[in-house]
């Protein structure tokens, strides 16, 4: 049975910590792979990226597998959460051994963040070692293949899509192969993931037919956020971060290429991306448990178009899983409450 997550991939694992509260809307959210690692790489297009270790996933490094990556707020203040993983990674004796003994590892742990400072009331209030210790043990203590919670959690706690409020999502799919490929994003961006002139969600339109809320729904929406947006001024950063896994065997090159070609999927679900103020990074994850087929370049091609495709599924989650948010940092309308939880076509699980 799949779950429709990031956690159909086996072994792989998620864990958010979310604080919201006194000044705080943010949190952390860590994947977990298989101990041993998985094959890792990144790609990463948007022009004011936060980033840490993703040098090491370059396939010309030395580096060939990870035990874990750090989707984190604050923007480049909440990296340290990446600290408190490899803390206790080091403890449990899992990274790149450089010694006999089993305890002399460096855990290579790379992260990215998302803008999202003073979203909660206090601008100081963000992510840190404590926090992605505790998403990290969060995801440890998870049962195996359990549901991945959406929404308003995690890296996506303070998360906003244009003048809407975003968070996290997920979405799985199991190719012909028998190969599943499945991602995890964090949507939180200045461009919008509903078309202005109907609301109908972009990434909704690349998965068959939709229903377009009423022109008077929409056009209620559409003034609310104008007022939204000029309240909430200046508008947020641009950051869609995710994490596409597999349980395929990739070379580190292969595992790049798929990084790559999601954020296909990103630009499908959010207009703009990719631009100077952005951040939009991937991160993809090859567990190696399935060989793929004959190993040739349609194979390949096939995961490929299929790591696109949950990532757009996966925004669309997002969007749709997250609450409405009003406080002292902003207040941000959910998809949701603008349009009504049954509006629009939904998720849509396809093989390739």
């Amino acid at each position: 049975m799949t779950l429709n997550a990031l956690t159909d991939v086996a072994g792989v694992r998620v864990g958010h910590a979310t604080r919201t509260g006194s000044g705080w809307l943010t949190g952390t959210t860590v994947v977990l792979a298989p101990e041993g690692g998985a094959v890792a790489a990144v790609d990463v297009r948007g022009g004011g990226p936060g980033t840490k270790e993703t040098d090491a996933l370059d396939p010309r490094n030395v580096v060939q597998k990870v035990e874990a990556i750090v989707l984190t707020g604050g923007s480049a203040y909440g990296l340290d959460a990446a600290s408190g993983v490899m803390e206790w990674l080091e403890e449990q004796q899992r990274g790149v051994r450089v010694g006999t003994d089993p305890a002399h590892v460096v855990p290579v742990v790379p992260a990215a963040c998302v803008f999202d400072l003073g979203r909660g009331g206090d601008f100081r209030a963000r992510p840190d070692a404590t926090t992605g210790r505790a998403a990290v043990e969060a995801a440890a203590a998870s049962t195996p293949g359990s549901a991945v919670p959406e929404g308003c959690v995690g890296a996506g706690t303070g998360a906003v899509v244009g003048a809407m409020k975003g968070g996290v999502g997920t979405a799985g799919s199991v190719l012909d192969s028998g190969i599943t490929v499945a991602a995890l994003v964090v949507a939180n961006a200045a461009g919008a993931a509903a078309d202005p002139e109907t609301g109908v969600l972009y990434g909704e339109l690349f998965q068959g037919r939709v229903e377009y809320p009423a022109a008077d729904v929409h056009e209620a929406a559409r003034r609310r956020l104008a007022a939204v947006a000029e309240n909430n001024a200046p508008p947020p950063l641009n950051t869609t971060l995710a994490v596409v896994a597999t349980d395929a065997v990739l070379s580190k090159a292969q595992a790049q290429k798929l990084a790559g070609t999601a954020h296909d999927g990103i630009a499908r679900a959010v207009r703009p991306v990719h631009l100077l103020h952005d951040g939009d990074t991937v991160f993809a994850l090859a567990t190696g448990g399935r060989p793929l087929d004959d190993g040739s370049p349609l194979a390949l091609n096939d995961l490929l178009a299929a790591g696109a495709d949950v990532v757009t599924r996966a925004i669309v989650r997002a969007v749709r899983a997250a609450e409405s948010v009003d406080g002292p940092g902003g207040a941000w309308p959910s998809y949701r409450e603008l349009y009504g939880a049954s509006s629009g076509g939904g998720d849509v699980t396809r093989a390739r």
